[in-house]
């Protein structure tokens, strides 16, 4: 399971120019779920996500996660975060789980989070999604596991 975390002032989804989902100030999380992620990985992964310190202190230092600074979670499933992108000029997706597998995952790592944070706001699984972020840095982490 791969999740691109951006620190952002504000973050939205839209599907067919309708706005489904939005935060203001926390994180945009992208996540490409792989074959073989579980249980486990969710678990881990939304550990991470509240506990990865990407927030300013009073001494302007990354040392508050997402729960100490106040801000919230707006995650989108993205399968092309898991495409095998080693050579050649197109990507491939046999690293990137189906969506038999990835959906309910996702859905688990939304209900997850959603449970011990919130506000949580999230993507539509399978949509056509525009995404509009305001990027606060940039701070932008890959997180893996």
């Amino acid at each position: 399971m791969k999740a691109l975390l951006q620190r952002v002032t504000s973050a939205r989804v839209d599907v067919a120019g309708e706005a489904i989902a939005a935060i203001h100030h926390g994180l945009l999380v992208l996540v490409g779920i792989e074959p073989g992620d579980g249980t486990a990985e969710v678990e881990r992964m939304a550990r991470r996500l509240l506990g990865y310190r990407v927030f300013a202190d009073a001494q302007g230092r990354m040392n508050h996660n997402v729960v100490q600074a106040g801000g919230g979670l707006l995650l989108v499933s993205q399968f092309t975060l898991a495409a095998d992108t080693r050579s050649g000029l197109r990507p491939g997706f046999s690293t990137a789980a189906p969506p038999e597998q990835a959906e309910p995952l996702f859905e688990q790592l939304v209900a997850t989070l959603s449970a011990r944070h919130q506000p949580v706001a999230r993507g539509r699984f399978g949509a056509d999604m525009q995404v509009h972020l305001v990027n606060d840095g940039p701070v932008t982490f890959l997180l893996e596991v």
